[in-house]
């Protein structure tokens, strides 16, 4: 094995490749070298909560300057860390690798000043991020202030753009972020460690962010770490045992912030099935947030709930739309969409299977391991609805609105929802069901980004800590200083 695949620890500006271990890299495509993380573990934690008071001496502009600074150094026309990662990253990774490098090129826009700004104003406040934000309640001022937190971040691989989310949720509540990095993404985070490292090795942002990857599940490791003398706040991303398996270490002193897993689904309206204009429209939205990122993101969409009715006419409408979303698909640029890297073959047994039962099923395109589109017959979704990937969906009859109601639960993340018009009857119906996110349908990848809620939580509010001071105003009488019964007003 090449010694340059190596997946670095970089512990508070110190870039770390000694002592390396071999691991497995998830999908077998790449074995990868990392630091021993048991020969880490005394240097992960920051130890005394007193040194965080650095980041309290930066302004928040002054955190913005060196954010600002970064992107900009994480061109990846111009960084070798950046274009050595993603190298290694085309095996790792479960995308393919023109998505992969794209995701790399976009990432410094992630660090763009205006766009933190507004992302912090609307999830928490940047008034609530500098300092103490007074307000005279009854006889008192109560202030409240954000603090960040010793926070360990347990990342997904489905995507470069994780770590660099997870840094600057760090950079801008002022945390001591520690970041695990992923088997199927063993490389970008400490890339953009190592270019922090190189810029500035000692500015209080690089100094409380540490970067390293060790084995999920092994315990001896996680026992000594998982501690609320070590972190007080974990943020899970990934699949239900991962998420189950750090639940073992909660305690008091021991927050969970869960990103559970999540899957999406979408709902187009009768309205939307009107013309042949329409028709297409449609189709057209169900494709782009379907194959966008090939379908591996928590948002990509699924299954599809479309109010064509069950009966011979709405079968036949819907069968239509199938192959226009099949149409759809392939026609999608090769930098937002391509051929899966690696259909998988039990989903493509699956897929085959119900051509051999078209009473029940009709399977468009899927022979070649580029996608499907599954067209039910009845208003049931397939059995495999929850492993649909790769490019591969399903579009259901309903007849109702119920229908689709009960197929939504709290594992429902994002809803396309076309035409519009329905927005305001689903979004409040499904949000009682579970769903977390409604947009118009072709529209999942194209908003904002992640900025406020995400899951249904907010979680750069979760990483704070809410410091509250009361103070009495002249007003207030002293409780020694009253008689019984007397009012606590002075008049």
């Amino acid at each position: 094995m090449s010694t340059k695949n190596i997946s670095y620890a970089v512990i508070r500006g110190k870039v770390i490749d000694t002592d390396l271990v071999e691991f497995g890299g998830r999908g077998g495509d790449l074995a990868f070298q990392a630091p021993d993380p048991h020969k880490l573990i005394g240097q992960l934690p920051l130890g005394n909560p007193s040194k965080l008071d650095d980041l309290y001496q930066l302004s928040f502009e002054e955190i913005l300057d060196y954010l600002e600074e970064l992107g900009k150094l994480l061109d990846f026309q111009k960084n070798a860390y950046m274009q050595e990662a993603c190298e290694l990253s085309y095996l790792t990774s479960p995308k393919t690798p023109r998505l992969v490098r794209g995701a790399y090129v976009s990432m410094p826009a992630m660090f763009e000043r205006e766009r933190i700004k507004r992302w912090c104003e609307l999830s928490v406040g940047i008034r609530y991020l500098e300092g103490w934000v007074e307000t005279p309640i009854n006889d008192s001022i109560v202030s409240i202030r954000a603090y960040g937190s010793r926070a360990l971040h347990i990342v997904a691989g489905n995507g470069p753009m994780l770590g660099a989310l997870t840094l600057l949720r760090g950079a801008v509540t002022r945390s001591d972020t520690i970041i695990k990095v992923p088997s199927n993404d063993p490389f970008t985070t400490a890339a953009i460690a190592r270019t922090m490292a190189d810029f500035a090795p000692d500015h209080p942002v690089t100094k409380h962010l540490t970067v390293a990857y060790w084995r999920g599940g092994d315990e001896k490791f996680e026992q000594k770490l998982y501690q609320p003398h070590n972190i007080e706040k974990i943020m899970a991303w990934g699949g239900m045992a991962s998420v189950k398996h750090v639940t073992k270490y909660i305690q008091p002193g021991l927050e969970l912030i869960s990103l559970d897993p999540k899957r999406s689904a979408s709902v187009v309206g009768e309205g939307a099935l009107q013309t042949d204009a329409l028709l297409r429209e449609t189709a057209s939205r169900i494709a782009c947030d379907v194959g966008v990122g090939n379908q591996t993101a928590c948002s990509s969409c699924r299954v599809v709930y479309v109010m064509s009715g069950t009966d011979k006419a709405g079968l036949e409408k819907i069968s239509r739309l199938g192959k226009l979303v099949y149409e759809g698909i392939m026609k999608l640029p090769g930098d937002l969409s391509t051929k899966p890297k690696r259909y998988d073959p039990q989903l493509k047994a699956n897929v085959d299977a119900l051509r051999m039962n078209d009473d029940w099923y009709e399977v468009v395109g899927g022979q070649d391991g580029e996608g499907a589109v599954i067209v039910s017959h009845t208003a049931e979704a397939v059995e495999f609805a929850e492993a649909l990937a790769d490019r591969t969906v399903n579009l259901i009859p309903v007849d109702t609105l119920d229908e689709v109601l009960a197929a939504v639960d709290s594992y429902t993340q994002t809803v396309g929802i076309f035409p519009d018009d329905l927005m305001p009857v689903l979004r409040h119906k499904m949000a009682l069901h579970g769903g977390q996110r409604f947009v118009s349908l072709g529209y999942a990848f194209t908003g904002p980004g992640l900025v406020g809620p995400q899951d249904g939580i907010e979680p750069l509010r979760r990483m704070c800590k809410w410091i509250v001071t009361e103070r009495p105003t002249s007003k207030l009488k002293p409780i020694w200083e009253r008689a019984e019964g007397e009012t606590a007003l002075v008049a």
